[in-house]
C-alpha cells in the first residue's frame, strides 16, 4: 500500500494490474484496502468515488454521481468527454484538496482514457486485467511468493499458535505443495484456507488430493491461454467450496449470479425467494456463502456528498465467483424459475417509479437500478404480461429523465419500443404506449417534429384496438393536444382536449386525477387564447381534485397551483397569484430538488409576477437561477430556455439596462425560430419585445419589420380579434407615431380600440386590465392624430361611452 500511495502522489493515474491478466490475484482487494485506509486518514478531502467499469459504462456512472451532487453538464456540450470534464471541474469547485477516483476492473484502458479527469487534483486508481502502458503508473501484481502464500494460508485458516508448530507448519510440505498447485493466487489460497478453518481435522494432503480431482466445468472462466492453469486452480478452489454448500445455499448462489455485478440489496434477494424462511435464507447467506468466501460483505459506493467517503454496507460477488455461479445456474433444475422470479421482483420495483421522479423516489430505487438494467437488457421476455414487461424500460427512462440524462432516457424508451414491436406487433396497444412514451420524451426535450408522428401513430392504434372512448385513448388525445399547444396550434389542440376530458369524466370519474389533468390542460389552452372566464373554473376544479386525491404536497398539485396563479396574474389579480406561486415553488424544491426543470418553471413564473408588480430586485435573482437550471438540465437550445432568456431581457429592459437585454432577446428569438418555428405565437411575442427595445433605443428602422412580422403571426395564428393581436396593432401604431407617420398610426389604433372594446363588452373577468389598455391606446391615438378628428370619431365616442358604462 505504501508503494501504491507513492505512485499516486508522483502521478495522477495508477493501475493495479495482473501481470498475466488473471483474476483472483487481489487487485480489487488492494484497491479497496487503500481507499478505505485513506478515507479514514482523510487523505482525499474532496472525496472518493468507487465505480465498477468492467462493461465500459463509466460515463453514465459519472453523470449519475454528479447529478447526486447537483452537477449537470449543459446540453451544449454534445461531446461526451467534455460533459464528463464539466462534471469533474464542478466537483473540484465544490470541494477542496485532492479527490480519488477508483475504477474497478477496467478491461480496456483505451476506452476509458478519454473519459478520465484532466484536473491534476484528481488521482485515478484503476484495477486492470492487463498491464497499462505509460504514462500511467503501474503496480503489477504477481502471484505471491511462497512464504507470503504460506502466511496467507496460516492467516485465513486461523492457524497462528502461540507455542509449538501449528497445523500448517506441521504439514509444511503438503502446505507448500498446496500453495504451489494454486499457483500462489491469493483468492484460491484464501478459499482453501477458509475451508481448512472449518475442517479442523482435515489433512492438507487430503485437501490437495480433492483439489486435483476437481475439473473445471466453467468454460467462462477460461480466458487467456497464459492464465489457463492458474484459472483452473482458482476454479478448483471454487469447486471445493461449492461441494461444501448445502442445496439451498447452492440455489442462492445461482440466484445471485442473475443480479448485476454491483452491490446487491438483500431485500431484493429475499423477495426472489418468497417461499424460503427468512432465518434459513440468512443462514445460507451468512453461514454458507460468507463463510465460504463466495459472497463478500462490502461497503458500497460513496454517498451523495463527496465528503462522506465509503459507507452503506452491501453484499457483493467477486466477478469470477459470479461467473462460476452463472455456469452452475445453467445446470440448475430451477434456472428458468430463478431468472423469472428475479425479473418479476425487479419489475415490481420498476412499477413503483412514477413518471415524475422525485428526490425520494431516486433515493429509494437507486440501488435497484443496475439490477433493473439486467432485466431490461436480458430478461424482459420472462415477464409474462407484456404490459408489465414495459415497466423496467419506462422506470429506467423516467429516472434518467428526472435527472436530465436525456440520452439515457432515449436509449431506454427506444429499446422499449423495439421490444414491444417485436414481442407484440406494430399495432398492439403496448406498442402504442411505447410510442407515446418516446413522444413524451421528445416533447420534453423540445424536439416537437420528432414527437408528432409518434403521437399520431399511437393514437391511431389505441382508437382501433382499444376503442374511441378508452382511457388510454383519452391519454393519447391529451398528449397530442399538449404537443399542438406547445407548437401554438391552438385550434387543433382544443377539440382533442375536450374529447379527452369527456372520456375521462365518463370512464374514470369526475374526481379522478386523470380528469384533473384534462381540466388543467384545457384551462391552460383557454388562458393562452384569452378566454379567462372559461379557464378559471376548470383550474379551480382541477386543483381541488388533486389536493383531495393526491395530497397537498404532490407535484401535480404544485402544477395546478402554478397554473391557477398564471391565470390570476394574467387577470391582474396579483395578490391572489403570489401565495399560489410561492407554495408551488416550495413543493417542487422539496419533492424534486432545487435544480429540477419544474423548479425552474416556478422560479420563472414567480419572477414574472414580481416584475409585473414592479418588484425588480426580487425578480432578477429568480430569473437568473431559472435560466441557469434550464440551460444545464434542458439545454441551451430548449424552448423553455428561450422563455427564460426573453423574460430576463424584459426585466432588464424595464430597468433601463438595454445593453444587457438585447443579446438575450436575440438569442431567445433564434431558439424559438429554430425549435418552434418562424410563425409560432412565442416567436411573435419575442419579435414584439425586441422591436419594443429597439423603439426605446430610437432604432426605429430595426423595430418596424419586427413589429410587422409579429402582427402578421398574431393575426394568422391567434385570430384578428385576439388581445395579443390588439397589442401588436397598438405597438406598431406607437412606433409610427414616434416616427411621425400619423396617417399610418391612426387606423391601427382604431382597430386595436375595437378589439379592446369588444373584450370589455364580453363582461371579461379582467375588465380593469382591458380598460387600462383601452384608455392608454385611446390617449395615444388622440395624441397621434394631431390635425385629425380621431377624438371625435364615432367609434372613439362609442368606446368612451362603453368605458364610462363599465365604471
Amino acid at each position: 500500500m505504501q508503494q501504491l500511495h507513492g505512485l499516486l502522489q508522483d502521478g495522477s493515474r495508477v493501475a493495479i494490474a495482473a501481470a498475466s491478466g488473471m483474476g483472483g490475484i487481489g487487485k480489487t482487494e488492494l484497491a479497496w484496502q487503500y481507499a478505505t485506509f485513506h478515507r479514514d486518514c482523510n487523505t482525499y478531502p474532496a472525496g472518493i468515488w468507487w465505480l465498477f467499469v468492467r462493461d465500459n459504462d463509466l460515463a453514465p456512472q459519472v453523470l449519475q454521481k454528479a447529478l447526486r451532487m447537483g452537477i449537470q453538464p449543459p446540453d451544449t456540450l454534445d461531446n461526451l468527454e467534455e460533459r464528463l470534464q464539466f462534471c469533474y471541474e464542478e466537483w473540484a469547485k465544490q470541494t477542496s484538496g485532492n479527490a480519488l477516483l477508483v475504477l474497478d476492473d477496467v478491461s480496456d484502458y483505451r476506452a476509458v482514457q478519454p473519459l478520465l479527469p484532466r484536473n491534476p487534483r484528481f488521482k485515478v486508481l484503476l484495477t486492470a486485467r492487463q498491464i497499462v502502458p505509460p504514462p500511467v503508473g503501474c503496480l503489477p501484481l504477481k502471484v505471491l511468493k511462497p512464504e507470503a502464500a504460506l502466511n496467507l494460508l496460516r492467516l485465513t485458516a486461523e492457524d497462528l499458535p502461540g507455542n509449538g508448530l501449528g497445523r500448517i507448519d506441521a504439514q509444511l510440505e503438503d502446505a507448500q505443495a498446496l500453495c504451489q498447485w494454486l499457483d500462489y493466487l491469493p483468492l484460491g489460497i484464501e478459499l482453501v484456507g477458509r475451508h481448512l478453518r472449518r475442517k479442523q481435522t482435515l489433512s492438507l494432503a487430503t485437501v490437495l488430493q480433492r483439489l486435483q480431482g476437481q475439473r473445471l466445468e466453467a468454460r467462462a472462466l477460461q480466458e487467456a491461454e497464459a492464465g489457463m492453469t492458474a484459472r483452473r486452480g482458482v476454479a478448483a478452489a471454487f469447486e471445493l467450496s461449492w461441494a461444501e454448500l448445502n442445496p439451498p445455499a447452492r440455489t442462492l448462489g445461482c440466484l445471485l449470479s442473475v443480479f448485476a455485478l454491483a452491490p446487491i440489496p438483500w431485500e431484493l434477494v429475499a423477495e426472489c425467494l418468497p417461499d424460503w424462511d427468512e432465518e434459513d435464507l440468512e443462514d445460507c447467506r451468512d453461514d454458507e456463502l460468507l463463510e465460504q468466501s463466495l459472497l463478500s460483505l462490502v461497503e458500497d459506493e460513496t454517498s451523495d456528498s463527496a465528503q462522506s467517503g465509503l459507507v452503506q454496507p452491501r453484499y457483493q460477488l467477486h466477478a469470477l465467483i459470479r461467473e462460476f455461479f452463472a455456469v452452475k445456474l445453467q445446470g440448475h433444475a430451477d434456472a428458468e424459475i430463478l431468472r423469472s422470479k428475479f425479473a418479476v421482483v425487479l419489475t415490481a420495483v420498476a412499477k413503483t417509479i412514477p413518471e415524475t421522479v422525485t428526490l425520494e423516489v431516486q433515493e429509494r430505487v437507486k440501488e435497484a437500478l443496475p439490477h433493473l438494467e439486467v432485466v431490461a437488457e436480458q430478461w424482459s421476455h420472462l415477464v409474462e404480461d407484456s404490459t408489465d414487461a414495459i415497466e423496467s424500460f419506462t422506470g429506467l427512462a423516467w429516472v434518467a429523465q428526472g435527472q436530465s440524462l436525456w440520452a439515457e432516457a432515449q436509449k431506454w424508451f427506444k429499446a422499449c419500443l423495439q421490444m414491444t414491436e417485436k414481442r407484440c406487433g406494430a399495432e398492439h396497444p403496448d406498442t402504442a404506449k411505447s410510442l407515446n412514451n418516446l413522444a413524451e420524451l421528445y416533447r420534453a426535450m423540445g424536439r416537437y417534429p420528432e414527437a408528432e408522428p409518434l403521437y399520431v401513430r399511437s393514437l391511431s392504434i389505441l382508437e382501433q384496438r382499444c376503442g374511441a372512448d378508452h382511457p388510454d385513448t383519452a391519454t393519447s388525445l391529451n398528449n397530442l393536444a399538449l404537443l399542438y399547444y406547445a407548437r401554438g396550434r391552438y385550434a387543433e389542440a382544443e377539440p382533442l382536449y375536450v374529447r379527452s376530458l369527456s372520456i375521462r369524466e365518463q370512464q374514470l370519474g369526475v374526481d379522478h386525477p386523470g380528469t384533473a389533468q384534462s381540466l388543467s390542460n384545457l384551462a391552460l389552452l383557454y388562458e393562452s387564447m384569452g378566454r379567462y372566464a372559461e379557464a378559471e373554473p376548470l383550474y379551480v376544479r382541477s386543483l381541488s381534485i388533486r389536493q383531495q386525491q393526491l395530497g397537498v404536497d404532490h407535484p401535480d398539485t404544485a402544477l395546478s397551483l402554478n397554473n391557477l396563479a398564471l391565470l390570476y396574474e394574467s387577470m391582474g389579480r396579483y395578490a391572489e397569484a403570489e401565495p399560489l406561486y410561492v407554495r408551488s415553488l416550495s413543493i417542487w424544491e422539496q419533492r424534486c430538488g432545487a435544480d429540477h426543470p419544474e423548479t425552474a418553471t416556478s422560479l420563472n413564473n414567480l419572477a414574472f409576477l414580481y416584475e409585473s408588480m414592479g418588484r425588480y430586485p426580487e425578480a432578477e435573482p429568480l430569473y437568473v437561477r431559472s435560466l441557469s437550471i434550464r440551460e444545464q438540465h434542458l439545454g441551451a437550445e430548449h424552448p423553455d430556455t428561450a422563455g427564460s432568456l426573453n423574460n430576463l431581457a424584459l426585466l432588464y429592459e424595464a430597468m433601463g439596462r438595454y445593453p444587457d437585454a438585447e443579446p438575450l432577446y436575440v438569442r431567445s428569438l433564434s431558439i424559438c425560430e429554430q425549435q418552434l418555428g418562424a410563425d409560432h405565437p412565442h416567436t411573435a411575442s419575442i419579435l414584439n419585445n425586441l422591436a419594443a427595445l429597439y423603439g426605446a433605443m430610437g432604432r426605429y428602422p430595426e423595430a418596424e419589420p419586427l413589429y410587422v412580422r409579429s402582427l402578421s403571426i398574431c393575426q394568422q395564428q391567434l385570430g384578428a380579434d385576439h388581445p395579443h393581436t390588439a397589442g401588436s396593432l397598438k405597438n406598431l401604431a406607437g412606433l409610427y407615431k414616434a416616427m411621425g407617420r400619423y396617417p399610418e398610426a391612426e387606423p391601427l389604433y382604431l382597430r386595436a380600440l375595437e378589439i379592446f372594446l369588444n373584450r370589455l363588452g364580453e363582461n371579461h373577468p379582467n375588465t380593469d386590465k382591458v380598460k387600462s389598455n383601452f384608455i392608454d391606446c385611446l390617449q395615444q391615438a388622440i395624441s397621434a392624430g394631431q390635425d385629425s378628428q380621431l377624438s371625435q370619431h364615432p367609434t372613439t365616442q362609442a368606446m368612451l361611452k362603453r368605458v364610462r358604462e363599465t365604471e
